[in-house]
């Protein structure tokens, strides 16, 4: 980079929010299988352990060393229902303690892959975890689950969806901010460093870094300082300013795979946003010219943000990977919950505008009266989009019992705050009862 280059990271960093928001080191657990689940839960600890002792004081070393900030050091591990296949009973208990006890043991942040991958059909392990999560998270304090409940090329698991909507009502019972940490997915990649949907697929390695980096007050300030651009600048400046943004999260995953002695392997170039002033996805779309989120136009600006972005990207990095693009969390996203409180945003119109960005309905407050084929009802929607369109879609949304439309939750620190959003009260019970498998769409053969 050039000698102006490294200045304007450095303004970005210390005036704009930009930080690699996660350094994650994926690690294989398939050699920790031994047919009893709780040994199982013993090898996964001490591998874990074994793995990632290092992680965090490398991250910190080169955050110190380099001026970079880096927000959150975390690991993701094999899909914790492959690991108990040949056990008659398997009880996932032990092996959620064990991926808490050893993420505390090498002080990260989160542990994600206490996951399933179920569009094809569910195994006895795979709906015993599924039976187990909400149990898991109330036991420990960093674990994050996520079930893969459709792809293009599966169609839709409609007998998981189901379950998946009666398991986010049964976290919420318990306590609605664990719901925080699962995540149901359609077409989930295997590299994705971002939680809580983060899980290493069984055809990675054995151990890598990956690093999700992120800087949406550097992309609205670059638009901000062209406020006459018209559409054509402005996507070469939202490339350019992506192409610094991910060459800053290359640049520190090489540095850290190199001195972990680890593979590097994928930047994700998400822009990540935070309740933090100035560090809103919510804001680019409104600087774009739109008097806030939810105007109409505002599918057409996340497209457009989206795309630039992941064109920017792609000539930074040696290799792209994870979700790469533009995250519409309500609760992270300090415009976001502006217009969520004024009304200027729906369920509907957040379904509409995650056909063309990262992810899906995210981070999503309703109220706690919402029936659990409601929740079935919506991820069956969101995998819909993803399944038809090819690409990811998610569903983390949060029943809060005894809240009603027009309160809110309260989450902290990186999650925010979420008004609690109105639901539409059709009926959605018949269908999802329905069981099956809604095949997946006729461009999916392509043998």
């Amino acid at each position: 980079m050039e000698s102006n280059q490294i200045k304007e990271t450095i303004q970005m960093i210390a005036e704009e929010n930009l930080d690699i928001r996660t350094v994650t080191m994926g690690i294989s657990l398939l050699d920790c299988i031994t047919g009893d689940t709780k040994t199982t839960a013993q090898r996964v600890y001490a591998k874990i352990v074994d793995k990632a002792k290092n992680l965090v004081p490398v991250a910190n070393a080169i955050s110190s060393e380099f001026g970079i900030p880096i927000v959150n050091k975390r690991i993701s591990v094999t899909p914790v229902a492959m690991l108990a296949g040949a056990d008659p009973k398997p009880d996932f208990l032990p092996i959620a303690k064990a991926m808490d006890d050893a993420a505390k043991a090498v002080e990260v942040d989160l542990i994600g892959g206490f996951s399933a991958t179920v569009q094809n059909g569910c195994t006895p392990a795979d709906l015993a975890l599924i039976d187990q999560i909400p149990a898991a998270l109330a036991a420990t304090d960093r674990v994050c689950s996520s079930v893969n409940i459709g792809a293009s090329r599966s169609g839709l698991n409609m007998d998981a969806v189901k379950l998946m909507g009666e398991c986010v009502k049964a976290i919420a019972d318990i306590d609605p901010k664990l719901a925080m940490k699962l995540v149901v997915f359609c077409n989930a990649v295997e590299d994705n460093p971002f939680m809580a949907g983060a899980f290493w697929g069984v055809s990675e390695g054995d151990v890598a870094i990956n690093t999700g980096v992120s800087g949406p007050g550097v992309v609205q300030r670059a638009i901000a300082n062209q406020p006459d651009a018209d559409f054509e600048v402005m996507c070469e400046t939202i490339k350019k300013t992506a192409f610094k943004v991910s060459r800053m999260g290359q640049f520190v995953g090489k540095v850290a795979a190199e001195r972990l002695g680890v593979p590097f392997n994928i930047v994700d170039l998400s822009l990540a946003p935070t309740p933090a002033k100035g560090d809103s996805v919510a804001e680019i779309l409104e600087t774009m010219g739109l008097s806030h989120v939810g105007t109409p136009g505002t599918t057409a600006a996340l497209a457009l943000l989206n795309d630039a972005v992941k064109k920017g990207g792609v000539m930074a990095a040696e290799r792209v990977g994870g979700l790469s693009g533009a995250f519409i969390p309500v609760s992270e996203d300090a415009n976001m919950i502006k217009a969520a409180e004024a009304g200027h945003i729906t369920l509907e119109k957040l379904e509409a505008m995650t056909a063309v960005c990262s992810v899906g309905l995210d981070m999503i407050a309703v109220p706690g009266e919402t029936p659990a084929t409601t929740i079935s009802g919506m991820i069956a929607d969101e995998a819909a989009i993803g399944m038809i369109n090819n690409k990811t879609t998610a569903v983390r949304v949060i029943p809060v019992p005894g809240k009603k439309v027009g309160d809110a939750i309260e989450f902290g620190g990186l999650f925010g705050s979420a008004p609690i959003m109105a639901v539409n009260t059709g009926d959605a019970s018949v269908f999802v009862n329905r069981g099956g498998h809604i095949p997946a769409p006729i461009h999916s053969f392509k043998n």
